[in-house]
């Protein structure tokens, strides 16, 4: 097997540079994230959620994406899970998209809070079927003996509730409110092209905020 040492590639597909950013790091989000889906990559959305538990050991995992707007990132999950524990311990966590293709990455950092019961019964409500009925028969992270009693608990349910999966009292959403954003584009010979957001409040409120851009040497 080749050296890991003597494992490396160049990055030639596009540069990046200052007065190409918009001034809102949310709409140079929402720009990346379509030309990711414009070049049909596999799970656009999927992004490394790191948190960290009450022993401050770092956690990290991949959820995908289900809402990005002006108040934040989404994602859904069972509130009892590994995740779930860590994030009422510590509200603050951090986001990771890496783009291979693009040879693009996006961290975000920031504090995170529940999503309302209506928005969560909502998006519940619109996923496949099969998909309420895992949800709903998982205690996620949990140890079970076998597959064969986790399908068992779907079925049971599937039998219960016909179409009408009600959404699980654990399992709902959480929002992750960016404090800085951090654009990463790489270039030929390690030179990357590295840009950070922080957020410079002018008012208390937040109704004036804006954000102060970097270039980081890479």
């Amino acid at each position: 097997m080749k050296s890991l040492a003597d494992i490396r590639r160049e990055y030639h597909c596009d540069s990046l540079n200052r007065n190409q950013l918009d001034a809102d790091p949310f709409r140079q989000m929402q720009l990346w994230l379509e030309q990711a889906s414009e070049a049909q990559l596999k799970d656009a959305t999927a992004m490394t959620l790191a948190t960290s538990d009450n022993n401050n050991l770092p956690d990290a995992r991949i959820v995908l994406l289900k809402q990005l707007d002006e108040r934040g990132f989404c994602w859904y999950t069972d509130y009892s899970s590994h995740k779930g524990q860590q994030l009422a311990h510590n509200p603050q966590a951090c986001l990771l998209f890496h783009w291979r293709e693009l040879d693009r990455q996006v961290r975000v950092q920031g504090q995170v809070e529940k999503i309302n019961g209506t928005e969560a019964d909502q998006y519940f409500a619109s996923r496949p079927l099969q998909s309420r009925l895992s949800a709903a028969a998982s205690s996620q992270s949990q140890a079970i003996a076998s597959r064969s009693e986790l399908e068992a608990k779907v079925a049971q349910l599937q039998q219960q509730y016909d179409d009408h999966v009600p959404r699980p009292a654990d399992w709902g959403g959480y929002r992750l409110l960016p404090t800085s954003f951090e654009f990463w584009q790489g270039r030929e010979n390690r030179l990357h092209d590295r840009f950070s957001y922080n957020r410079s409040e002018v008012n208390t409120d937040q109704t004036d905020s804006h954000w102060l851009i970097s270039r980081l040497q890479p």
